[in-house]
């Protein structure tokens, strides 16, 4: 009900609560690429939230990520790191909620066949760094999981549906935030997402085998404090997900492998 409540005033304030009534869906938002900053954080004459306070308690999906422009999307580091965002215009100071799930998708390089050898540009290697330096260090470093996937073929299309779908992943999802919210109880943070200082330490700390490995990857990836911080977010919910109760070796492990390597000189 508080997570319902939250959802609605926004939509209230944005003049989009159909009804008139609490939602109980969470929100999906997809901006266009072309999106602005006000579009996209909130502004105009009657300061109005923007797209990321419309997908607070849900999912904000950000297509094409590269075209977006870059000061459009750097002025989601904020509201990411925070779950807040303040709008200041000469008539008003307006801080709303902004607590989303970003979802970005985005090709290698701007022709998209980086991977082919066959249909790739001329410039390609350097096409895709060019390309995927649009995105800053930054706002990257915020983005928890970072995953290549290969592009699908035809004959990918005929293969039989997996074995998992999408109600038994959605089961273990809700059991894992049931976990969470059991262990954080009523007053605490509602996911691993919002766990910071005497949480994280308390409910996050990995074993010894655990904390060794991440201190090796936190040189040899120049890890900053802040994505120090997210692999532990991310190991204690690979561990929720497994039903583990410490984090160990192997869910450190896992969260390091989706986390962005740093470019080579």
């Amino acid at each position: 009900m508080p997570e319902a409540l939250e959802v609605s005033m926004v939509q209230s304030v944005a003049g989009a609560l159909p009804g008139g009534t609490l939602t109980r869906t969470r929100p999906f938002r997809s901006p266009h690429h072309s999106a602005s900053m006000a579009a996209l954080t909130g502004g105009g004459l009657r300061v109005k939230p923007g797209e990321v306070s419309m997908a607070h308690m849900g999912v904000l999906f950000l297509d094409e990520l590269p075209e977006f422009q870059r000061a459009v999307l750097d002025s989601l580091r904020q509201p990411l790191e925070t779950g807040t965002v303040s709008v200041a215009r000469a008539n008003a100071h307006v801080t709303y909620p902004a607590r989303v799930q970003l979802i970005a998708a985005m090709n290698p390089c701007r022709c998209g066949h980086l991977g082919d050898a066959g249909l790739a540009c001329a410039r390609a290697p350097k096409c895709a760094a060019d390309y995927q330096a649009k995105v800053s260090g930054p706002l990257l470093d915020r983005i928890d999981l970072h995953v290549e996937v290969a592009a699908v073929s035809a004959a990918d299309l005929s293969l039989p549906p997996p074995a998992e779908g999408s109600a038994e992943v959605a089961a273990r999802v809700a059991a894992a935030r049931a976990v969470q919210a059991a262990r954080h109880g009523r007053d605490g943070p509602r996911t691993n997402a919002e766990l910071d200082g005497d949480a994280l330490e308390r409910f996050a700390t990995p074993d010894e085998a655990g904390r060794a490995l991440l201190a090796q990857a936190a040189a040899a990836m120049h890890l900053s404090a802040r994505g120090y911080t997210r692999i532990l977010r991310v190991a204690r919910t690979i561990a929720d997900l497994a039903g583990a109760e410490t984090v160990g070796r192997m869910q450190v492990a896992e969260a390091l492998s989706y986390r962005r390597q740093p470019p080579r000189n």
